[in-house]
């Protein structure tokens, strides 16, 4: 089976959390009495307009199996009714494909030609019958070495598969690259403009398959390369080439100061960096938190009061712009991952499932299903 891990290595991630952990803001200085009785005027917020799951079915990632629709609407029922009907998220992310399998087209007992047999029509309609956008995530770590093989032989037609595949199903690619020390952003370039070259950039949201993301570290100091040329060439809302990125879950689930921290690295950028890490617009990334493959259920799951997605909310709809974009606010959340993302620790299946975190959220922040055209600045 495959061990899929999101975000970073141990010690770069423990670097990461300790490092941000200890990072806080200079107190404010005392209000003088001239202004004492002054109200601050409150801090401008964008709403949150992604909110959004990755699932990585039933057996650890890989969809190798067509699932029975029966049995994956019980694991997956809270996905698409919080408990009045509504969903409690509005978009889904399938988890994995494997590049190098894609671009081989290679049929065996888990793949039809190249993709997972598990990912099919069914599931994808599962989902979108309810207003819930589907995506389709090519890579995960366990894929990297796929990936960097497959961006070797042939990304352009690596890009035109993944197009083809996604108007096939009628969903969004996201690139998940998980390579910290020599990525193939050439490569990438190419799989990137042979997507574009298919499916072009779309402000408004309408066309599901031209949706094409990438996943970020949690902060800027893992996937550096990466993370330079991405946000510098694809994530600018002056130029977008991608619609936005996902800042991915650390090693282990953070504090909300340490989550905030990391986002905040994202936005600020690392101008000492050579070459630097532009600062990234809010409206271009969304955070992500844990909510499975714990080894107890997590409040992000099931007790919102409790949960990240409660306490780093404010911060999150009101984080300003660094130096990149004109709007406040992250674009949204992103949790890791429905159904079962381990072989150990806990799923997201029933009794465990997340109605009562992710649910409760997604009412209380009012998530628009479906997914409402992106703020792009």
């Amino acid at each position: 089976m495959h061990m899929h891990r999101r975000g970073f290595t141990t010690l770069a991630a423990t670097t990461l959390l300790v490092t941000a952990a200890a990072t806080g803001t200079t107190a404010a200085p005392a209000a003088t009495a001239a202004t004492a009785e002054s109200v601050a005027p409150a801090a401008a917020t964008s709403p949150i307009q992604v909110y959004g799951a990755w699932d990585c079915g039933n057996d650890e990632c890989t969809w190798g199996t067509v699932r029975d629709m029966t049995g994956f609407d019980t694991n997956n029922h809270w996905l698409i009714d919080r408990g009045d009907g509504t969903p409690s998220v509005n978009l889904v992310v399938l988890s994995f494909v494997d590049p190098l399998k894609l671009l081989d087209g290679t049929n065996d007992s888990g793949d039809v030609n190249g993709a997972p047999v598990g990912m099919n029509q069914a599931v994808v309609d599962y989902f979108t019958s309810h207003g819930v956008r589907v995506m389709l995530s090519l890579g995960g770590a366990t894929y990297t070495a796929d990936w960097d093989t497959a961006l070797s032989q042939n990304p352009t037609l690596l890009g035109q598969k993944a197009a083809a595949l996604a108007t096939q199903l009628g969903v969004g690619i996201e690139i998940d690259y998980e390579n910290s020390t020599g990525p193939n952003l050439t490569g990438l370039q190419s799989f990137i403009s042979a997507y574009r070259s298919v499916h072009p950039y779309d402000a408004t949201g309408a066309d599901p398959t031209a949706r094409l993301t990438i996943d970020l570290a949690a902060g800027d100091r893992y996937l550096i390369g990466l993370t330079q040329y991405a946000t510098a060439n694809w994530l600018s809302t002056s130029n977008p080439v991608l619609d936005y990125a996902n800042a991915m879950v650390p090693n282990k689930q953070p504090s909300a100061t340490a989550a905030e921290a990391n986002w905040q690295e994202h936005i600020d950028g690392k101008p000492n960096y050579s070459p630097p890490i532009a600062p990234l617009a809010p409206a271009k990334f969304t955070g992500s938190v844990y909510l499975a493959g714990q080894p107890q259920v997590l409040p992000e799951c099931n007790d919102f009061s409790a949960s990240l997605e409660s306490s780093t909310g404010s911060w999150l709809q009101a984080a300003a712009p660094g130096g990149a974009g004109t709007t406040p606010g992250m674009l949204g959340y992103m949790f890791w991952a429905a159904e079962t993302p381990s072989s150990r620790g806990t799923s997201t299946t029933p009794p465990n499932t997340c109605q009562a975190g992710v649910g409760v959220g997604s009412s209380t922040y009012g998530i628009p299903v479906p997914m409402p055209a992106l703020r792009q600045g």
